[in-house]
């Protein structure tokens, strides 16, 4: 069976779990793990992604991300790929380090977001990584000390997490009740999910939702997200069908910026420029899907530096109502 496309928009929360392939470890001693953590320190805050909880097992890991600007598939790529090749250095191996595809389940904030992030962060306890509650209170290697200012962790949002609690005390008392449930199925398994038969057919008739594991939620919550996915591939696919391409952006953003099509590509770093490539980099990466990679070997960017002009070109197509097809949307409409 094909497996499904990733469901993914800005802002959206997802819990991702990684896993060593065939159970293997892929974390085996502290230098592995601070590894981990140092990319996730340097990937998240580069790339706009909140992160609400997390915890390193032995053979898997858990995250609570939202996602910015830069979408979650490029994010994980860039960590796991680079983590991957400086383990098997490390260790002197060769192969596959996990398993399959990273699994990423959207979440419907606001029934499940205090579950997730108790779920997360009582598995290092569940895994007998800590002799008791007290002990999980310093473990190193997840989001739960942090919380409770035992250790530090600049890219974890503490304040939001905290927000939603209420205080380090609620947050607590809300993690040890948790204690006695066990494993949660419920909550890596995703909830509802559409049937055979595709989008059109679940417009028809709400009886045929029956549940998907890439999301976790309520019946409206999923048909939103399968709805937004939906307009997504739609607009995709009549780009495609209208031609658009490299050049069809190219020459958009130049007649807009008033620059000519060689221009875009020269080394300057003067505003107009600055624009024009942050546009172009924008709406390729949004309507075309060309990868970050790409984009940074076309204008001798690194990865970062692309994932800013992104940010930054989708800011001024809202705030000056650029439209890649068709004229200039008027301020203030879809903004």
């Amino acid at each position: 069976m094909p497996r499904r496309s990733r469901l993914d928009a800005s802002g959206i929360l997802h819990h991702v779990i990684i896993r060593g392939i065939d159970k293997r470890p892929i974390f085996t001693n502290i230098t592995d793990r601070r590894d981990f953590v140092e990319r996730c320190g340097r990937l998240f805050p580069e790339s706009n992604t909140a992160c609400y909880a997390w915890a390193l097992l032995s053979n898997h890991a858990h995250l609570l991300l939202r996602t910015g600007t830069v979408p979650l598939s490029t994010v994980m790529a860039r960590l796991l790929s680079g983590y991957a090749v400086s383990f098997n250095k490390r260790h002197t191996r060769v192969g596959h380090l996990f398993q399959n595809r990273y699994k990423s389940i959207i979440c419907q904030e606001d029934p499940y977001f205090k579950e997730l992030v108790r779920y997360i962060h009582l598995n290092p306890l569940r895994a007998r990584l800590v002799p008791d509650f007290d002990a999980l209170g310093t473990y190193r290697w997840s989001g739960h000390a942090p919380l409770l200012k035992k250790r530090e962790c600049p890219w974890q949002d503490r304040e939001y997490v905290l927000s939603i609690f209420g205080n380090e005390k609620a947050y607590l008392r809300f993690v040890k009740k948790g204690i006695d449930e066990g494993q949660r199925p419920d909550l890596i398994g995703g909830g509802l999910v559409r049937s055979n038969g595709g989008w059109r057919e679940i417009k028809k008739s709400q009886n045929l939702i029956k549940g998907d594991e890439r999301i976790l939620g309520n019946s409206s919550f999923v048909m939103n997200i399968l709805a937004q996915a939906e307009e997504k591939l739609e607009r995709r696919y009549a780009i495609k069908k209208a031609g658009i391409n490299i050049a069809t952006i190219e020459k958009r953003v130049c007649d807009l910026l008033g620059l000519k099509v060689d221009q875009l590509y020269d080394q300057g770093r003067y505003k107009q420029l600055v624009e024009a490539r942050s546009l172009f980099c924008y709406w390729a990466r949004s309507d075309l899907g060309i990868s970050g990679k790409d984009l940074s070997l076309w204008f001798s960017l690194s990865e970062p530096a692309v994932s800013y002009a992104v940010r930054r070109g989708q800011n001024i197509a809202r705030q000056r109502g650029y439209e890649l097809t068709g004229g200039t949307r008027r301020k203030g409409r879809g903004a």
